[in-house]
């Protein structure tokens, strides 16, 4: 099994399986080999199980090219101001910008100063799974945090929100 070992100052060992679906294994500087060789067979299933997951993650969203971040880009334009409208009312509270990145590792942020951005690679998924993300940001206008509050809010708005969330998971 192939595996990227990073060694450092840490006190514990940690197997993590990246967004490319590379195996990292972090270790303390003088852990022994033999027992990382232990952990890995132990954790073997594991290993396989959320590599072949992050394989499927994969096939079924690849980086896009330029012309498909351009119709990700019409997509969202068509799409997102409208339900961020709708949603707005709905839950009483108002951003201030609205921008569109194409960042890999969230489909939305809120900023301080409540502007709003959403990530063109959202518009790959099912508009349940778009519609959470847009009510998850604008909740982040009354709560700042994930607090159950938080959450208290989404689900007033969208009580299935634990399902569509599951949808970004794919």
């Amino acid at each position: 099994m192939e595996y990227q070992l990073i060694r450092s100052k840490r006190k514990t060992i940690s197997i993590e399986i990246t967004r490319e679906g590379v195996l990292v294994v972090r270790a303390p500087l003088h852990y022994p080999q033999k027992e990382i060789d232990t952990l890995l067979n132990r954790k073997r299933q594991w290993i396989e199980t959320h590599l072949a997951r992050q394989q499927l993650r994969q096939a079924a969203h690849p980086e896009p090219d330029d012309q498909r971040w351009k119709e990700l880009r019409q997509a969202a334009e068509r799409y997102i101001p409208d339900k961020l409208a709708y949603y707005s009312r709905m839950m009483g509270v108002t951003p201030t910008a609205l921008h569109y990145s194409k960042a890999k590792t969230r489909f939305g942020s809120c900023s301080g100063k409540d502007s709003i951005t959403f990530s063109l690679r959202l518009m790959e998924y099912p508009p349940a799974a778009i519609d959470y993300v847009i009510v998850h940001e604008l909740a982040h206008i009354r709560h700042k945090n994930h607090s159950h509050d938080f959450y208290q809010f989404v689900a007033s708005v969208l009580p299935d929100y634990k399902s569509r969330e599951q949808l970004l998971r794919s």
